[in-house]
């Protein structure tokens, strides 16, 4: 029997559509009850054992190693493995790298810089950004490898002035992908390990004899590496937690059907509980993406993942205008947003909430996942209306500079005793008048 993939079809005019809407945007994030108890065991494992540990597990989950010595990159090998691409691979890994360090360098420029001025009293108030001492990058390796992973991670870290980049990459059956460490080299990465799971996380968060703790970690994983995340948070700083990927398609009829199939396709790619949408208030446009769907995906390799993404997750939303559509966009705030309009810019000011945002017929979202220069580490499961994508300011901390003159601190004195007098916190009060003439 051949596959099928038929997304929920909706419209806005349905009666039902806000539950309907909400029942197919519905993620659960609740960790599994059993993945919760091994996370929680593997990380007081390391904790308290360190490098053994982390041997122990290796070799139940990914690879026979005798000691941390054989799970341990050396910068040569990064090195020789890039040099060992072919010429076509090696030009894509540069010029992607160029384009993700460019782009962090402007984000760089416009919101990373320490900053002062002095008042009326000579009083100097001000920020300064310093970057973080040492991040580990955590790059899946399980069912694929991920090179682009590797410069979304530390390329951003390296821009930011970040001392040590630590690579941490599952290798199962000791299979070493060319291009992740190829990736590595050209984005900076200074140590590189062949570990994964709960156990790269806690080596990372804990320090071991040969890891070494980091102060923040950051990249995608399983369900393992993501609870691991979120307990070892407090520890060490993170970037987020992710969930299924997302793509939601603004489209006015503009596109070619082929090209916004296709696009669905893109993400539904990635596993079963991947979410594409379509928004459009033309449904023979909606009609022609269905049948475009119908026809590529018995072309792809990974046809069953789609189909069953599509079938479980997916929808074509008919809307009633362009301006509605824009208005669920931003209730479901996708991780990834493509606008195929003729006119992108037309409506991109009504776009308050998303990951990303690709204007245009012919910015396809996979330009961003590879090699555009705007990061790909981007917020999931609605998180867009509060957080942001992974970037220069995430491997950056800020401390607050307050140099006080004489002048200021007759009349800031004042202020800051009455308050604290009101606070009950007599110190604070004296330590403030004790600044005070007279």
């Amino acid at each position: 029997m051949s596959l099928t993939a038929s997304p929920l079809r909706l419209a806005t005019t349905d009666a039902g559509f806000d539950a309907a809407l909400t029942a197919r945007l519905q993620w659960s994030a609740d960790t599994d009850a059993g993945i919760e108890q091994a996370v929680a065991a593997i990380l007081a494992d390391v904790r308290k054992r360190g490098d053994a540990a982390v041997v122990e597990y290796t070799n139940r989950f990914d690879m026979k190693a005798g000691s941390m010595a054989e799970l341990q990159l050396r910068r040569g090998e990064l090195k020789t493995a890039f040099e060992g691409l072919p010429a076509s691979q090696r030009e894509a890994l540069e010029m992607a790298a160029a384009r993700v360090r460019s782009y962090h360098e402007a984000q760089k420029k416009a919101s990373g810089e320490s900053w002062s001025y002095r008042d009326a009293d000579g009083t100097l108030l001000g920020q300064k950004v310093t970057p973080l001492d040492r991040v580990g990058i955590y790059v899946p390796g399980g069912k694929a490898a991920y090179p682009s992973s590797v410069l979304m991670n530390a390329v951003p870290a390296q821009v930011a002035g970040v001392g040590e980049i630590i690579m941490v990459v599952p290798t199962p059956r000791g299979e070493k992908n060319p291009l992740v460490l190829a990736a590595a080299h050209v984005a900076g990465v200074t140590r590189a390990f062949t570990i994964g799971g709960a156990q790269a996380i806690a080596a990372l968060a804990y320090g071991t004899e040969t890891v070494p703790r980091v102060d923040k970690i950051t990249g995608p994983g399983n369900a393992y590496v993501a609870a691991a995340k979120r307990r070892v948070f407090g520890q060490v700083g993170i970037d987020m937690i992710a969930g299924p990927s997302e793509i939601l398609v603004l489209a006015d009829g503009s596109t070619p059907a082929d090209w916004v199939a296709m696009d669905l396709f893109s993400q539904a790619e990635h596993d079963e509980l991947a979410q594409s949408i379509l928004l459009c208030p033309d449904a023979g446009y909606i009609a022609q993406v269905q049948a475009a769907i119908d026809r590529l995906l018995p072309e792809m390799p990974r046809a069953e993942i789609i189909a069953k993404s599509l079938n479980d997750r997916g929808a074509l939303i008919h809307t009633r205008s362009m301006e509605e559509a824009c208005e669920i966009s931003n209730r479901i705030a996708p991780e990834h947003l493509e606008v195929a309009s003729a006119d992108p810019h037309r409506w991109e000011p009504l776009l308050r909430h998303a990951g990303a945002i690709f204007l245009g017929a012919y910015t396809s979202e996979s330009l961003g996942d590879y090699c555009a220069g705007p990061n790909h580490v981007l917020p999931t499961s609605t998180t867009a209306r509060f957080s942001s994508p992974l970037g220069v300011y995430d491997f950056q901390k800020r401390s607050s500079l307050i140099e006080v003159s004489e002048a200021g601190a007759q009349v800031l004195g004042k202020v800051a005793a009455e308050l604290a007098y009101g606070e009950g916190l007599q110190a604070h009060a004296r330590a403030a008048e004790m600044r005070l003439k007279g």
